[in-house]
């Protein structure tokens, strides 16, 4: 009689749901497959920051065994690029339209300056946007074009 399972990603719940329901399908929740995506992008800003904390740790040596002072670059936002990375933790997190004022002007730039990550950023939104579709096989097909557009 259960014709359909909605599930998070245990393993173990999968196989207990197989063997008590065996003619049912396994639906794995919105929720979870967003949030491993968003993990994903997330992970890619913060390899980015530390990349941005190790070139300027390299600066900060030259400078130091050069005699000189370090002077950070620093954004027109008043950001370094470490700083911009950590700031931009919940501007990815969000759709565009839910960005505060200060957050586009920070989004704008970081983007400008990392144009990856604006890239991941917008595959992304396309991925989540799937989940808004109305009907099962409008979400398909924009799931296929999706694979298609991102080469994944």
């Amino acid at each position: 009689m259960v014709k359909e399972i909605t599930l998070d990603m245990a393993n173990n719940m999968q196989l207990a749901s197989r063997i008590c329901f065996p003619e049912s399908n396994l639906v794995t929740d919105r929720f979870h497959v967003v949030k491993l995506v968003m993990e994903a992008l997330q992970h890619q800003r913060i390899k980015l920051r530390w990349e941005a904390i190790e070139k300027e740790n390299q600066a900060i040596k030259i400078a130091k065994e050069q005699g000189i002072k370090y002077v950070p670059i620093v954004f027109e936002n008043e950001d370094t690029p470490k700083q911009l990375l950590a700031r931009s933790r919940y501007i990815i997190a969000k759709k565009t339209n839910e960005w505060t004022p200060n957050q586009k002007v920070r989004a704008e730039l970081l983007f400008k300056i990392y144009p990856h990550l604006h890239q991941a950023y917008k595959h992304t939104l396309e991925f989540r946007n799937i989940y808004e579709q109305t009907s099962k096989e409008l979400a398909k097909e924009q799931f296929l074009n999706w694979i298609e557009k991102t080469n994944y």
